[in-house]
C-alpha cells in the first residue's frame, strides 16, 4: 500500500516511511541518545530553541543547557525554556577564548556567526546577509564545564555554530573527555570564512577520541538540490 501511496504523497511534497534506525535519521538519533543513556544535553547556538524542543518531540526528558548569545533569539529562548523545568538558556557564545566579541548578525537570525559570511552562502539564501553587528559573550566550554555538567554522566554537546564548531572544540579541551555523544553542523562546502569543512572535521573528531555514527541531512541548494551542510553525530566508541 505504501508503494501505491507514496507516488501520490510526493506530489504534495510528503512521503510514508518506517520510522527505525536504519531509514531515518531522527529515529536513529532518538536510539543512539537512550543507548548512551544521556542525561544532560548541552546546546550550544541554540537560537530560538529548535533543537531543545526537538529533543523533547524525541521523548528525551533530562536535563538541556541551552546557550545563544544574540539578544533577540535569546529573548525569545528565555520564554520557551520557562515552561519546562528541566531546560535551562544561558546568553553567551561559546569559543576557544573568555571575553567579548562582536557577532554578524543576519537577517535571519540563524545564519549569524563570529566569522564572515560567503557569498556561496549568500547567494543562495539572501535572508543569510549580515545586516548588523552586536556585542557579546564568550567563554570556552572548558571555563563552564563543571557549573553546568559536574553531577552528570552522559553529556551530549550539540554544536551550531556557523562555521564557528572548531572554535568551540578547542576551547573544550579538557571537557572533551568528559562527553559522550557529539552532533555538530558541519559545510561541505565553504559556507562561512575559515571555516573546518566536513573532512577536516572527521579527522579532528577521530584524533579526539571520538566515532562518526550517524549524519543527518541539513541545508541545501534550494535549486539544484546539492546538500551544503550536514549534522554529524559523534560518540565515543
Amino acid at each position: 500500500m505504501r508503494r501505491q501511496i507514496n507516488p501520490l504523497l510526493r506530489n504534495m511534497g510528503y512521503e510514508i516511511a518506517k520510522y527505525s534506525p536504519a531509514t531515518n535519521a531522527l529515529c536513529r538519533r532518538q536510539h543512539l541518545i537512550q543507548h548512551y543513556g544521556i542525561d544532560l544535553v548541552l546546546d550550544v547556538g541554540a537560537n530560538v530553541g529548535q533543537f531543545g524542543q526537538g529533543m523533547r518531540r524525541l521523548d528525551y526528558s533530562g536535563r538541556i543547557v541551552s546557550f545563544e548569545p544574540l539578544t533577540s533569539a535569546f529573548g525569545i529562548l528565555q520564554k520557551r525554556v520557562q515552561k519546562d523545568s528541566l531546560w535551562d538558556a544561558v546568553n553567551i557564545a561559546l569559543g576557544d577564548f573568555d571575553g567579548e566579541a562582536e557577532i554578524n548578525v543576519s537577517m535571519d537570525s540563524q545564519s549569524s556567526s563570529l566569522l564572515g559570511i560567503l557569498p556561496s552562502h549568500t547567494k543562495r539564501s539572501a535572508s543569510a546577509a549580515y545586516a548588523s553587528k552586536e556585542k557579546i559573550s564568550v567563554h570556552k566550554l572548558d571555563t563552564i564545564f563543571e557549573e553546568y555538567a559536574a553531577s552528570y554522566k552522559s553529556i551530549y554537546l550539540k554544536i551550531d555554530a556557523q562555521g564557528f564548531e572548531r572554535k568551540i572544540i578547542e576551547g573544550a579541551r579538557k571537557s572533551l573527555a568528559r562527553i559522550t555523544g557529539i552532533q555538530m553542523e558541519v559545510s561541505i562546502i565553504p559556507l562561512y570564512q575559515d571555516e573546518c569543512l566536513l573532512p577536516e572535521m572527521l579527522t579532528l573528531m577521530g584524533g579526539a577520541g571520538f566515532t562518526l555514527m550517524s549524519l543527518e541531512p541539513g541545508y541545501c541548494d534550494p535549486v539544484s538540490g546539492q546538500l551544503l551542510q550536514v549534522d554529524c553525530l559523534f560518540f565515543r566508541a
